[in-house]
């Protein structure tokens, strides 16, 4: 029998009092990141966070730097997170790059829309860090219109962005986030097709 972990048992308290319904819980056995997508509430991170306890996988996050500020920096790391310095975006990549090369097995989750607003692209890094890293990407979904958040497919990228968008978009198009007023459509800056 399985022993309870303390994350998991915080997942199993937080599950029974939640409204909302975990559905497509399974995370994949390979490494790869998650998309953690519409990204309109802090409490799509509690929800994935509580997800991914739930079945023991192990997981990291990227959060804004300033989540990491004095006593939060600690917690914050031991949840799993990495600082993302917006200034410099690139160095976070190279950080993921270099885990995934000393063979370190976890799932990256990271919410391209950036920030909890209803304006501008979907940052590009999740599909920098997967192709670079040969790493697939999993589609994770919160959708207030059922009360359901959990794992969708995996997808391999091919490298033609824009094709690799209209999959991601499709997957995304009836999910509506915690705040339907601040989703927006699952868009990268440059989506030129190689």
């Amino acid at each position: 029998m399985r022993r309870l972990s303390l994350p998991r048992a915080v997942a199993a308290v937080f599950w029974r009092f939640s409204r909302w319904t975990p559905v497509d819980e399974a995370f994949p056995q390979q490494p790869g990141i998650v998309i953690g997508a519409p990204h309109t509430s802090n409490w799509d991170f509690v929800h994935m966070l509580a997800l991914a306890w739930k079945n023991d996988a192990p997981i990291r996050w990227l959060g804004k730097v300033s989540l990491f500020k004095g006593w939060r920096g600690p917690v914050m790391r031991r949840l799993g997170g990495i600082a993302v310095d917006r200034a410099n975006p690139y160095r976070v990549v190279d950080e993921v790059l270099a885990e995934v090369a000393a063979g370190r097995v976890f799932h990256l989750i990271i919410t391209p829309d950036g920030t909890r607003s209803a304006t501008g692209p979907w940052k590009s890094g999740f599909y920098r860090i997967a192709q670079e890293a040969h790493l697939p990407v999993t589609l994770g979904f919160v959708d207030r219109t059922t009360m359901t958040l959990g794992i969708g497919p995996t997808i391999e990228l091919t490298g033609d962005v824009g094709a690799d968008m209209d999959v991601i978009r499709a997957f995304y198009a009836d999910k509506a986030g915690d705040d339907p007023t601040k989703r927006r459509e699952p868009r990268l800056a440059n989506e030129r097709r190689a």
